[in-house]
């Protein structure tokens, strides 16, 4: 498969890693993106493995919470000058108001408004996530919505059983910086589980550790792995001497949910 200087950029966007290293990555999977983020990672070549995932498209994140209820929705463009503009952030919140008083199906009844939109700015205007949490009887929902340049750009939504709305609000904020991609390390698909247990395996490797010493190298480094993407596992931003779980006590997280811009 060919790859252009396109493609190498892009993949140096996404990991981090110097032109050569990427063009390297790109001819050693015959020009397979994801096969060459992953030869980098495993060459310790790649500055961050969470930037994968990452979307590079502008935007903003609307957040609404109305008593029991919280709905999060993000309507992309193609600029920042867009986004920051008062009819966009304004639709925007008018689609989350939406979103929070009828349901996730609601969102048709303003596709006029979108589609106008569109010819007006000139841009391709989309929506991204639309979330919805409704909290059971006796839990509570709270938030975190950051606001960057004017507009919010990284939202959170939390329900919590048995417990406070202030300790729901804590972690929606740790969430937010967080970014925890499942609630518990159960959460986690076996298949991604085994994926991270090989890939460490050959970072270990490759780095020349001693045979006898990598099962608990590799049990140390998947330890790390769970505390970077699950949230009950990691430890809590502004104490970090105690876990999530701990910082929990009796509460449980019943779910989240995290939309971002960028």
């Amino acid at each position: 498969m060919a790859f252009t200087a396109k493609d190498v950029q892009s993949l140096r966007q996404a990991t981090g890693a110097g032109m050569m290293d990427a063009k390297k990555a790109l001819e050693a999977s015959d020009g397979d993106m994801e096969e060459a983020k992953q030869w980098l990672r495993e060459k310790g070549l790649a500055a961050s493995a969470k930037r994968d995932d990452r979307e590079n498209a502008q935007g903003v994140i609307a957040l609404v919470i109305d008593d029991t209820v919280g709905a999060i929705v993000k309507l992309k463009s193609e600029t920042d000058f867009v986004a920051s503009s008062d009819r966009f952030k304004g639709e925007a919140d008018a689609l989350a108001a939406l979103v929070a008083a009828k349901g996730v199906g609601a969102i048709s009844e303003r596709t006029p408004e979108l589609e106008d939109m569109k010819i007006v700015l000139k841009e391709k205007i989309e929506l991204g996530d639309v979330i919805r949490f409704e909290a059971a009887s006796g839990n509570v929902i709270d938030s975190y919505l950051h606001v960057q340049g004017g507009r919010g750009v990284n939202a959170v939504l939390v329900e919590v059983a048995g417990g406070s709305q202030q300790l729901a609000h804590d972690i929606a904020v740790h969430i937010a910086f967080a970014r925890p991609k499942y609630l518990s390390r159960a959460d986690i698909p076996t298949a991604v589980i085994e994926h991270e247990r090989q890939t460490l395996e050959t970072i270990s490797r490759n780095e020349g550790k001693p045979e006898a010493a990598l099962p608990k190298i590799i049990e140390g480094r998947l330890n790390g792995f769970f505390k970077d993407v699950a949230l009950l596992d990691q430890p809590y931003a502004k104490d970090d001497k105690q876990t999530i779980t701990q910082m929990l006590g009796s509460a449980t997280i019943v779910r989240f949910a995290q939309v971002e811009i960028g």
